[in-house]
């Protein structure tokens, strides 16, 4: 089994001086494909910073990030686009859908940084559409979905391009349980077809389905377990 992303003595501090703000401390982690991890802890833990990193969004002060045996240190802004474009998938607790297209067309635009042709983009929106249950919405725009029903668009929009790992932040945050328990389901589904999903959550409840969760305190890993045995 190959690692999917590597982080060794990774820390993140905002501002210089007296206003500098250290949210990581001297992260170490190494997550293979096709695990299923939940990152837990309280407020303020550090939890979206380490997602961020994660997913070529910004930047360690110190230390290093792999994503797929590449060192994110050493590409310019304009690489990690095309990384993330390449090999990430992003869920977010906001769905980030444009209010003027169909769910068709938000996730086609998943494809449009891989130069893929129109018409491929639109056969495999169509396809991710219809695995998240949404076959029969495509020519829905977002203000005639359910909550539900954008946050499924917006997972479909994440996998579309078949990207080898799944980046979560709170993705059923802003949904009733039923739909997030929809929206979870998914995730279970991707997971036991080999997907790498990593999912921040608050909710242990959401956790305790999860193979493997990582806990964060202050900024580090004060815990690390994969079905309740420590590691």
């Amino acid at each position: 089994m190959s690692t999917a992303l590597e982080l060794s003595g990774v820390t993140r501090t905002y501002g210089t001086g007296h206003a500098a703000l250290t949210v990581l401390h001297g992260v170490a982690l190494a997550i293979e494909e096709g695990e299923y991890v939940a990152v837990v802890g309280p407020s303020g833990s550090g939890k979206s910073t380490l997602l961020n990193l994660m997913g070529a969004l910004d930047r360690a002060t110190e230390g290093d990030v792999w994503l797929a045996g590449h060192d994110l240190a050493s590409y310019s802004d304009s690489g990690l686009s095309r990384l993330r474009a390449t090999y990430l998938g992003f869920v977010f607790q906001q769905f980030f859908l444009l209010d003027r297209q169909t769910a068709l067309e938000n996730v086609a635009d998943g494809l449009l940084y891989q130069g893929v042709r129109r018409s491929e983009r639109r056969r495999r929106a169509e396809q991710a559409l219809e695995r998240v249950g949404l076959g029969h919405r495509l020519d829905h725009r977002p203000a005639q979905l359910s909550g539900g029903e954008c946050q499924r668009v917006a997972v479909a929009r994440a996998v579309v391009h078949r990207p080898r790992v799944l980046l979560a932040d709170e993705p059923t945050g802003n949904l009733d349980s039923a739909a997030g328990a929809g929206v979870l389901e998914f995730f279970d589904d991707l997971h036991a077809v080999g997907a790498t999903i990593i999912l921040v959550t608050h909710d242990q409840r959401i956790a305790a389905r999860v193979p493997r969760v990582i806990t964060l305190d202050d900024g580090a890993v004060v815990a690390d377990e994969r079905r309740g045995t420590a590691a």
